[in-house]
């Protein structure tokens, strides 16, 4: 199966514009991928056709080469943009290798591990920073079947805050946890906002609520940094959805201090996240892999999830997006009293409706400004 060329779709969905993209062989048949990043979907769209010289003519099979030649030989480090190209491409591969073999995805990647995937919902607390607002919409999310949710009560912080927004943060928490009862988890997404000293005080005053984790809580480029919070919090800490590198992985890993690893396949590709699955599982840990950017991402990390036995919890945004997304994708994947099965159709099992995409152009103002006041209300901005 030799590559001959590439296609790329933008989706304008108001909280972040999806990138897909269509891989074509000489055999004529063709596998999708993604390449969504928050704020650059157009700049992912450029590099993957930019560097499309280093795999069009490369054998679909040789997926470990054509992510060298799209890392290591252009010599250049692009970080997220240049993993989310990878992972697009890669991605796509991986499909048209399943299709080729008549075999799902994660039959590929090791075959069932579990009978089904358990999920946590994210997203469906778009509305006002509010404990009322929190504390309603947390039990429409349980009367859905989820058994576990994740959300950001912290606003706009970014390092430290003030005493009342502190206060409206714990509010909130202690209010989805009235809402869902003790037996459901809560999962507290930190957004890369604090510091180590800010991010310490919040774990400490979150345990009367009793949080299956405390995510992201201080940015990730300092490690030093995770391992300390990770080490002194009380809440267990999960990270890892901003390494774009193997290497990222085992330096966090080998201070043996963070146990819930977030992987990104959309950084990754499917090789290097199942990889660093094994690296995990050596260090006792667990896998969560981050599934909030569109669509395609979510239906990879079902079958990553699905072969990997020391997986977690598998994210669920979709649901709570907008209405049209169940259109995007043929058939689409569906959350059954919060749990999910991967598609079991050949490769990742799913196609692009093309109809629809079309209906949903590229917006600048489709992005998610995490540090912006009211940004839980995912407003368009232009």
């Amino acid at each position: 199966m030799i590559i001959t060329d590439v296609e790329t779709f933008i989706v304008g969905n108001p909280w972040k514009n999806w990138l897909f993209v269509k891989l074509h062989t000489k055999e004529g048949v063709y596998g999708i991928g993604e390449g969504t990043l928050n704020g650059f979907a157009k700049t992912v769209e450029a590099a993957i056709h930019e560097l499309k010289h280093l795999y069009i003519g490369m054998n679909v099979h040789d997926v470990e080469t054509i992510a060298l030649k799209m890392t290591r030989d252009v010599y250049s480090d692009g970080g997220q943009i240049q993993g989310s190209a990878l992972a697009a491409v890669e991605s796509a591969c991986w499909d048209i290798i399943g299709k080729e073999a008549n075999q799902p995805l994660y039959n590929l990647l090791g075959g069932r591990c579990h009978e089904k995937l358990r999920c946590y919902a994210n997203g469906w607390y778009r509305g006002p920073r509010d404990p009322q607002m929190f504390h309603e919409k947390a039990k429409a999310v349980v009367d859905k079947g989820y058994t576990a949710l994740k959300f950001d009560p912290f606003g706009n912080a970014w390092r430290t805050v003030e005493k009342r927004d502190f206060q409206t943060a714990l509010e909130i928490v202690a209010a989805v946890r009235e809402a869902v009862g003790p037996d459901v988890d809560i999962l507290i997404e930190g957004h890369n906002r604090f510091s180590v000293h800010t991010a310490l005080q919040f774990a400490d005053a979150m345990v009367p609520y009793k949080p299956a984790w405390f995510e992201a809580p201080v940015p990730p480029q300092n490690i030093s940094s995770m391992v300390e919070v990770a080490k002194r919090s009380p809440v267990p800490i999960a990270c890892g959805e901003d390494y774009y590198c193997r290497e990222q992985f085992a330096e966090l890993l080998k201070h043996d201090a963070v146990h819930i690893i977030q992987l990104e396949p959309q950084y990754l590709g499917i090789s290097a996240s199942k990889q660093i699955g094994g690296m995990v599982h050596a260090h006792n840990g667990v896998i969560a892999p981050h599934s909030a950017q569109g669509p395609i991402c979510s239906v990879i990390c079902a079958h990553l999830n699905m072969a990997t036995p020391n997986f977690f919890i598998h994210e669920i945004f979709d649901e709570f997006n907008e209405p049209w997304e169940e259109h995007v994708l043929i058939p689409p994947m569906k959350v059954e009293n919060g749990y999910l099965q991967p598609p079991e159709g050949p490769g990742l099992g799913i196609d692009l409706n093309l109809e629809e995409i079309a209906k949903h152009p590229y917006h600048p103002g489709h992005w998610i400004p995490l540090f912006k006041q009211g940004w839980e209300k995912r407003q368009k901005l232009d």
